[in-house]
């Protein structure tokens, strides 16, 4: 577990940190890292999180659902050759998980060797079942907040303890679960911060994010501070050193932390996923997580990062490796596959 000093190190102790965690990716994952797609098919959401632009009380926002013939056509044809996984996301919308979501997946398990993975808020649990039958095997789901207080202070998704509850429940039933939390929140104690990574390490979790705080667009907190990058990739080489065989991203507010470098640090830092964003450039604006102004990840924007870190994009999608424990087809380590979670 990570101290407080530990996370808000600098200068050679902050090397040797980074430079552990990375090290720490190689020997679980050698060097390849995961490319991915997200497609962000609707910006509906019924939830109101303080720090999200996509807030239900947000009326200056156009709303969109994306079309299931649309998207088929652009991931069946015109995806990027690097891509082994799309990851479907919105907004916390049960309209477009059954009318969008649920028949892209089946389109794409008929037309495509693709991965999938969900990130699409807590849901009922037979919608939970009806998109594992219809073949996604990957949900992201954050848990955002560790601290009971905090997360409620800030209006994040539903409760907390239901939060929790459909994380364990989605472990349960046979998904391969990843999460993630928000560092640099206003106010955010030292202790609420250490919160987070006792949260994530009791988590029947395979995978963690590290997300700045970034000062939303048309949110409460737009005139708040935002997280620095590098506590943010402290983080991140902490949780790397925590659980070095869980698959952990670089995230894309990377970018908006540290513009021109911030990507790059994260992959420093064992970063072993990235993911290019595929989603129409006519809604991509109003997909408000963050800024409207946003840094789109490329496939050659992502090539160039992962080339010019020395690492190479895997061959084998995320969702095989979860299902084989092997990175391309060689087993990751006994170790790492029987620590507890």
């Amino acid at each position: 577990m990570p101290t407080a000093d530990l996370l808000m190190s600098r200068g050679e102790t902050q090397k040797t940190l980074h430079e552990r965690a990375a090290n720490a990716a190689v020997s679980q994952f050698g060097r390849q890292v995961f490319i991915r797609a997200v497609v962000e098919i609707s910006n509906f959401c019924r939830e109101n999180c303080s720090y999200c632009g996509m807030r239900r009380d947000n009326r200056n926002l156009s709303r969109f659902r994306a079309r299931h013939d649309q998207l088929a056509e652009l991931l069946i044809h015109h995806r990027p050759a690097s891509v082994t996984d799309i990851n479907i996301q919105t907004g916390e919308d049960p309209v477009a998980v059954r009318e969008v979501v649920i028949p892209l997946i089946k389109t794409l398990q008929r037309e495509t060797n693709l991965g999938v993975s969900v990130c699409l808020g807590s849901l009922d649990k037979t919608l939970y079942a009806e998109l594992k039958a219809a073949g996604a095997s990957i949900y992201i789901i954050k848990f955002e907040i560790a601290d009971p207080a905090e997360y409620a202070s800030l209006d994040a998704p539903g409760t907390q303890p239901e939060r929790l509850e459909n994380i364990r429940h989605l472990a349960a039933t046979g998904w391969h679960v990843s999460s993630g939390f928000i560092v640099g929140l206003p106010g955010q104690s030292e202790q609420q911060l250490l919160a987070n990574f006792a949260l994530a390490r009791e988590l029947p979790l395979e995978g963690c994010s590290v997300s700045p705080f970034i000062p939303g667009d048309e949110t409460p907190l737009a005139n708040s501070p935002g997280a620095g990058i590098d506590l943010t990739l402290n983080c991140m080489a902490a949780l790397r050193l925590m659980r070095p065989d869980w698959v952990i991203p670089a995230v894309s507010a990377l970018n908006l932390a540290e513009p021109g470098a911030g990507y790059r640090r994260g992959l420093r830092t064992g970063a072993n996923l990235v993911t290019i964003n595929l989603t129409p450039a006519e809604v991509r604006d109003d997909y408000l997580l963050y800024k409207r102004d946003r840094f789109i990840m490329t496939e050659e924007r992502i090539l160039a990062a992962v080339d010019a870190e020395g690492l190479t994009p895997s061959s084998q999608s995320l969702a095989e490796f979860y299902r084989t424990r092997k990175i391309n087809g060689a087993a990751i380590s006994k170790a790492a596959v029987t620590a507890p979670a």
